[in-house]
């Protein structure tokens, strides 16, 4: 604990110590673009010759960002901005002498595909945010929130807006009608925001702004022009209501006696979403019964190291603003909210005595939820989730022929607050965080976490100009439950208290509470000259917990890591840019033991054709894992080194590739993998784009987890050489008929098959050499008995003990074909059809022939969906 509050006391007062009147304000001269309220309405039809764009002058002089940064561009780009009451409108030329070489693909909404213009507006001039408007030569807009002065890009942001384009003899034009409502201002009687625009000419992969920023300047939105002229604006209020109603039949495989399935069913549902403007900073977002039947299915994976697997989060509700929410305090996708545990899988499955059969949830239904969030102009970002979802029931078929319900998830509220605050002319912030996850167990559920509570506090400090910057934070958890509850937490594979040779934390069998921290604090350079460079230390207590609302993949760890960049910026004949970058990484546990130390070597060049090459070593040193048993003594793993490769084809041509490889070998060939990967993309012709990719990884370990057992008092931990092989392939196209009609496809088998030999028992476990940390069992030691290995190890006749055949070849298939209309602005039908198959296959079939199988012959569960939805709009 001293540690700990140390690096507290440090962390508070480190940003104090600083001088930020050192800073040295480099930038560029601010360009300024002064506008005008219009007189006539301009028609948004891609034409921008009508007399009503005469009230205000052009503005052009765009340079380069990519790839000669500060050179003159290729073709130039002008725009003009006008406003009235209610919107704002945009003019856009963007000139180019080979028009029939502009690439004008169409693709869905936030596509951004081809030729391009992107709108930067940081309407509340907080130099950190914007909001993104972009046009391609095709017409089809989209949109992104932009957060973290650029850091974050968030294109699930989908407001209400029009646009338009045409291509002529001089290039291409474009024009935009943004509503106000869109934006968040402050009242000041003449507004100055950020702005900027973007140009990329896709064939040349160039890319061009009106404010030029230099590519050696930390920040992006901070470094933006200003639009000035914008006066007497008043605050416009947003109001959206969207009822949605969708119809759903499902058809699978009918189960001989099952009532529940019968081989179809359908069922029709309803729902409301709202958004609903506070005031002009601040927004409600209301969802009633959610349905997210056209999400995209997850992609295969197995834990064979028996920790979760993140998800990314797909639906839109809880997609939309997620950057205000978001809180990784540490490394990897350890967050304090994770929204994937709002509507999960109930906790429990159903009991069932011979000869019943149930009807089982197969996730907890969402009562209802809300967001209140925004940004005010004094500089507080505010965001308040607050989500419930119902008692959820198994219905049983009784062999009477009678039907109980029996209860397999309890009613929960989960809660999520998150403040910043900037400061310090918008260099600092300071936030925090807190989370609130309570279940109404009613005297059952003994096995859960009664309430779960979980808080932070994140700072960032910036100075010279955003060149340097220390950054952190620090975070609690604390769960309550019954004696089951929290000793389960105790033994879970996130924290194994009952590790035999761990003196740092104990099984307690009475605990009713576990409290843990957790927390980051990070220093470095980020603009500048060609140097780049961070470091900072990561922990989490053994007591952390998280996986109320939260992700937690594991705890008990202390991470000292350092990175160091050198970059070429200025392109040569040969290539546009070229970085090479050094890692060290140090772990330890709470007992203070070296748990690993990790170096590597990469590199990274852009060649002048656009091509990309990226190449790597790396090495690992003194492992040691806590985990590994399962509860068991500490284990040594073989210290390893790897290498990694890509390349990436030009993207900016109608046929691109890629290729990756990484290799991974141990000493005393412990552990050996193989991983590659090859993928590309087609287009055709400008409205269809096809990519394919597979993944084929090769995998041998010798020290396989495989089981614990007992061998009379003695614990045994049993492991085995296992030969891993996993082959995805993922398949996607679009065919956009027009910026507002398309069909997307997206389809991957994916298998994982696991075959398992020369088993054997830890002996020492943290032996320097593998032979002394196992027994290989010998032949007349071990038999297989209809997949069931007993193992006599004195051999005196007599079972000592036995496991199960961990052999494993599973299957899956997700496929979605999804069909969307916007038939006006905001409000959509779509048309799905999901496929989806789970088996397994022979551990000794080719790989190729068990996913064929599974695709073509096995039993599949197909879901067709009809979603209308419509957004009234004020």
């Amino acid at each position: 604990m001293k540690f700990l509050r140390g690096l507290f006391i440090l962390l508070i007062t480190l940003p104090a110590q600083i001088n930020a009147q050192e800073s040295a304000n480099n930038s560029l001269p601010k360009r300024i673009y002064t506008t005008k309220r219009l007189v006539k309405k301009p028609v948004i039809d891609g034409y921008i010759n009508e007399e009503a764009w005469n009230v205000v002058e052009w503005s052009s002089d765009f340079t380069q960002k990519d790839p000669d940064e500060g050179k003159l561009p290729t073709y130039q780009t002008m725009f003009k901005v006008m406003y009235d009451a209610k919107y704002l409108y945009i003019a856009l030329r963007a000139f180019d002498d080979e028009p029939d070489k502009i690439e004008n693909r169409l693709s869905r909404r936030d596509g951004f595909a081809g030729d391009r213009i992107n709108v930067i507006i940081d309407s509340y001039h907080d130099k950190r945010t914007a909001f993104v408007f972009t046009t391609t030569a095709a017409g089809v807009k989209g949109e992104e929130f932009a957060s973290q002065n650029g850091g974050n890009w968030d294109d699930s942001w989908n407001p209400i807006w029009y646009t338009d384009a045409k291509i002529d003899d001089k290039g291409w034009t474009a024009e935009m009608k943004i509503p106000l409502t869109q934006l968040r201002f402050g009242k000041d009687k003449e507004q100055i925001w950020g702005f900027n625009v973007n140009r990329t000419i896709f064939r040349l992969q160039e890319r061009s702004l009106w404010q030029r920023i230099p590519n050696d300047q930390a920040g992006f939105i901070s470094e933006a022009g200003e639009l000035h002229g914008l006066k007497d604006l008043k605050s416009q209020r947003q109001l959206e209501i969207q009822p949605f109603t969708v119809l759903q039949y499902d058809k699978y495989p009918p189960e001989v006696g099952n009532p529940y399935r019968t081989g179809k069913d359908f069922k029709v549902n309803a729902g409301l979403d709202a958004k609903i403007g506070i005031t002009n900073d601040l927004t409600l977002d209301l969802t009633v019964n959610p349905d997210f039947g056209q999400v995209e299915a997850d992609p295969g994976a197995i834990a064979l190291d028996g920790f979760q697997i993140f998800f990314r989060e797909q639906r839109p509700f809880f997609v939309e603003n997620s950057n205000i929410f978001d809180y990784q305090f540490a490394n990897g996708s350890d967050n304090i909210f994770y929204s994937r545990r709002i509507g999960r899988n109930p906790h429990r499955s159903a009991t069932l005595a011979n000869g019943e059969f149930a009807d089982e949830p197969q996730n907890s239904r969402i009562l209802g939820a809300a967001k209140f969030s925004g940004k005010t102009r004094d500089g507080w970002s505010i965001g308040i989730l607050e989500s419930v979802t119902g008692n959820e029931y198994a219905e049983i078929k009784q062999t009477n022929g009678k039907k109980r319900e029996e209860i397999v998830e309890p009613l929960t509220s989960y809660f999520v607050t998150r403040v910043q605050k900037d400061f310090n002319e918008r260099n600092s912030f300071i936030g925090g965080i807190f989370t609130a996850t309570n279940r109404n167990l009613n005297g059952n559920f003994n096995e859960l976490h009664k309430a779960a509570y979980t808080g932070g506090i994140d700072f960032q400090h910036n100075w010279k100009n955003r060149e340097y910057y220390i950054d952190g934070n620090v975070i609690f958890s604390h769960v309550l439950g019954s004696k089951e509850a929290i000793e389960q937490t105790q033994l879970s594979i996130t924290r194994l208290f009952q590790r035999p040779d761990a003196n740092h934390v104990t099984v307690d069998p009475n605990r009713t509470s576990l409290t843990g921290t957790g927390g980051r604090i990070e220093m470095g350079k980020n603009g500048g000259d060609k140097w780049r460079y961070n470091t900072g230390l990561i922990w989490r207590s053994p007591e952390l917990e998280l996986n109320d609302v939260g992700f937690l993949r594991s705890t008990d760890q202390v991470l000292q890591f350092l990175n160091v960049d050198y970059l070429w910026l200025v392109p040569t004949e040969t290539y546009r840019n070229m970085s090479i970058n050094a890692e060290q990484l140090t772990e330890y546990d709470f007992q203070g033991n070296l748990n690993r130390i990790r170096f590597e070597l990469a590199g990274n060049i852009n060649w002048i054709k656009n091509e990309r090459t990226r190449i790597g070593i790396g090495a690992n040193f003194s492992r040691f894992n806590n985990f590994f048993l399962r509860g068991g003594p500490r284990w040594r793993s073989a210290n390893s080194r790897y290498v990694f490769t890509s390349f990436n084809s030009d993207n900016g041509k109608k046929f691109a590739f890629s290729f990756d490889y990484t290799n991974v070998h141990s000493d005393e060939d412990v552990f050996s993998r193989n991983r590659f990967a090859i993928g590309f993309s087609y287009q055709p012709f400008d409205s269809f784009n096809i990519s394919l990719r597979n993944q084929l990884e090769l995998t041998k370990d010798r020290s396989q987890y495989v089981a614990t057992t007992a061998n009379g008092a003695n614990a045994r931990y049993i492991l085995g050489t296992m030969k891993n092989d996993e082959l995805t392939t993922t398949l996607r196209f679009t065919y956009s008929i027009n910026p507002n009609v398309s069909i997307q496809f997206y389809g991957q088998p994916f298998i994982s098959r696991g075959r398992f030999s020369d088993f054997k028992y830890v002996n020492i476990s943290t032996a320097k050499r593998f032979t002394d940390r196992v027994n290989i069992y010998a032949q007349n030691q071990i038999t297989n008995q209809n997949d069931v290995f007993v193992v006599d190890e004195n051999v005196d006749g007599t079972a000592d003990y036995s496991f199960s055949n961990p052999d494993f070849s599973f299957v899956q298939l997700q496929t979605n074909l999804v069909a969307r209309w916007e038939y006006i602005p905001g409000s959509e039908l779509f048309l799905v059809w999901a496929r989806g198959s789970v088996g397994s296959a022979d551990v000794d079939n080719d790989l190729i022939d068990s996913v064929s199988n599974q695709v073509f012959n096995g039993p599949a569960n197909d879901t067709f969906l009809i979603k209308l939805t419509y957004r009234f709009r004020r």
